[in-house]
């Protein structure tokens, strides 16, 4: 008779789970929020809302998220020993399963707590077939989905920020898809998500990186199929 296999036993070329939205796609949210934190964090609270919270645990999304955020891809093993791994890594992690009418059915908060990076919160949705967005950063709006290489900025809202930032990209020949900007108020905090056809270089990077009163900037590139 044939060994019963596992929730996680399920391991296939694109995915480790049986589910593309609860599993996949809780991973590529983690994931994406890793890389947009910037570093293994020190602590950090998953708010599942609707059914990502009705069915997380079933599915793996728990593991999903957290696996994600440590830097685990959809086909890695490893995502089934992610509490273990998180624990030898010294990584508080929490977990809180909530209902809101106004969330995304599978949507969750992802609050991070690092060594050398301030807390952040990222929220993201899994729309399913294993499609993620990020949208929100610290409160601002984006839609991130690690299908383009990807600048993420967050600094001071004044005139020539913008083209500060375009220039420097044009001057490097890469053409921006998509674009997308947002603020808290004239004159404070801003943010811009910039999904480009191409590879940033690292001597962009840096330019980019000296303009005077950006707070955060990170380069996601694209996610892996």
């Amino acid at each position: 008779m044939e060994k019963v296999k596992t929730l996680f036993d399920v391991i296939g070329p694109v995915m480790i789970g049986p589910s593309s939205s609860h599993t996949a796609g809780a991973v590529r949210i983690g994931l994406l929020a890793g890389k947009i934190f910037g570093e293994i964090p020190q602590k950090v609270c998953f708010k599942l809302y609707n059914s990502f919270a009705k069915t997380g645990k079933g599915h793996g999304t728990d593991k999903g998220l957290l696996g994600g955020v440590l830097g685990m891809d959809v086909d890695d093993e490893s995502i089934k020993k992610a509490f273990d791994i998180a624990k030898k890594l010294n990584v508080d992690y929490s977990f809180e399963y909530l209902e809101s009418y106004n969330k995304h059915p599978n949507s969750v908060d992802i609050i991070l707590e690092g060594k050398n990076i301030p807390k952040m919160k990222i929220s993201g949705i899994s729309k399913g077939a294993g499609e993620v967005a990020i949208t929100k950063i610290n409160g601002y709006s984006f839609n991130i989905n690690g299908d383009y290489d990807t600048l993420i900025l967050i600094y001071k809202d004044k005139p020539g920020m913008i083209y500060k930032v375009t220039a420097l990209i044009q001057s490097a020949n890469l053409n921006i898809a998509t674009m997308h900007c947002d603020r808290s108020a004239k004159g404070q905090e801003a943010s811009m998500g910039i999904c480009l056809d191409g590879v940033i270089s690292d001597e962009i990077l840096d330019k980019l990186t000296k303009i005077e009163e950006v707070y955060l900037i990170r380069n996601i590139e694209m996610l892996k199929k």
